[in-house]
């Protein structure tokens, strides 16, 4: 086999580096999405779960309690599995909400009632490489009395921080 000539060699590296540069860029884009994942689909989970879970009669117009971050500190930097029963909170169990894998984001749900209307908002916090800033996600919905439940966008703050 013969060596490459310069112009074969010129052409070889910039083949090469035409390919890393629109591979590099869409495998970051790819890799950053896929950790955008986990907060959408755990909140769409969660919002369905407060809609089937909502007592609509007029004097029992509610969602679940209130519950707070789960887990308590926001994993840094790395996916963490939870200690058995970590989602065993009664609010977590009616929602039919947890994590047996693990994770990046912790998870907390709040609600309220007042005016014959009840609210909730459900929010995602992870701090995906370790710096202490936080990507928050959030989602909320509302229901009144005679009335469907209803979940608004959702919605993103430092969605990759």
């Amino acid at each position: 086999m013969r060596p490459f000539s310069l112009l074969e060699a010129v052409a070889s590296v910039a083949v090469v580096g035409s390919v890393l540069a629109v591979g590099v860029p869409a495998f970051l884009r790819n890799l950053h999405a896929s950790r955008l994942v986990e907060p959408m689909e755990g909140l769409a989970q969660i919002a369905r779960g407060a809609a089937a879970a909502v007592t609509t009669q007029p004097d029992q117009l509610a969602y679940p309690a209130s519950v707070a971050l789960t887990p308590s500190v926001v994993p840094a930097g790395i996916a963490t599995k939870d200690p058995a029963g970590t989602w065993e909170q009664p609010t977590w169990v009616r929602l039919d909400f947890r994590f047996t894998t693990p994770h990046r984001y912790a998870f907390e749900f709040e609600s309220q009632r007042a005016n014959r209307r009840a609210r909730y908002r459900a929010s995602a916090h992870g701090d995906l490489d370790g710096d202490g800033q936080l990507s928050n996600f959030s989602v909320q919905g509302e229901v009144s009395e005679g009335r469907a439940p209803i979940t608004f966008p959702l919605e993103m703050q430092r969605e990759i921080e």
